[in-house]
């Protein structure tokens, strides 16, 4: 059978798997954008916590994502709970990295612009500081969400969900007449989706930066 006869003959299940591992990175890069961001305006005041979120996040993105999984699995068992704590964690480095960076990288006379007029420490942080550091941090998200489509497929060790079943499914029938097919399907449908999201963050970017930032 050929390639094109795999896909369509396997259209159904592959859509499926394709919008489960959608579905699970998007989600995923929500959590890990919130938890990012907080640690980042927690952080990015003090030189050594910064330092201290940033390192801690590259520690645990050294850990290989399968043994990390796979140590995973005897605290909140199969299937999908180990794939969100796995992709959260490794999303955040990035966005933590870049908030961090962003937030020191505001304009101090803006800020002193902004207490002169009044603004509480509040106000100060999310009319003027977040605003000009949302950049660098959509640059962090979209780092994060290439990672993690690669990543996602190693959720299917776990039973996770996604276009990882297909990868292993052909891996583990490696000789048989469809496993190449199967490899190949999975693979390209992470390509694909990893290329309309970096794709949406484009947009997003020109929607929601102002146009003196972009300039």
């Amino acid at each position: 059978m050929s390639f094109w006869e795999y896909l369509g003959n396997r259209h159904v299940q592959l859509l499926a798997d394709s919008l489960q591992h959608a579905s699970a990175v998007f989600q995923c890069m929500v959590v890990a954008a919130v938890l990012g961001v907080a640690i980042g305006v927690l952080t990015y005041r003090s030189e050594w916590l910064g330092d201290l979120a940033t390192t801690a996040g590259a520690t645990i993105l050294t850990v290989p994502s399968l043994a990390l999984i796979g140590l995973l699995i005897p605290l909140v068992g199969l299937g999908v709970a180990p794939t969100v704590v796995a992709l959260v964690l490794y999303g955040l480095l990035p966005i933590v990295r870049n908030a961090i960076v962003g937030l020191r990288g505001v304009d101090p006379d803006l800020i002193d612009a902004a207490r002169g007029i009044g603004m509480s420490r509040t106000r100060q942080l999310l009319k003027v500081e977040l605003p000009l550091a949302w950049p660098p941090i959509l640059t962090g998200i979209r780092v994060s969400t290439q990672m993690l489509m690669g990543i996602a497929a190693i959720a299917a060790f776990a039973s996770g969900p996604g276009l990882g079943n297909s990868i292993f499914r052909g891996v583990a029938s490696l000789g048989s007449a469809n496993a190449l097919n199967q490899v190949l399907a999975g693979t390209l449908g992470i390509v694909v989706l990893a290329l309309l999201f970096d794709g949406a963050y484009v947009v997003v970017g020109r929607l929601t930066t102002p146009r003196g930032i972009r300039a």
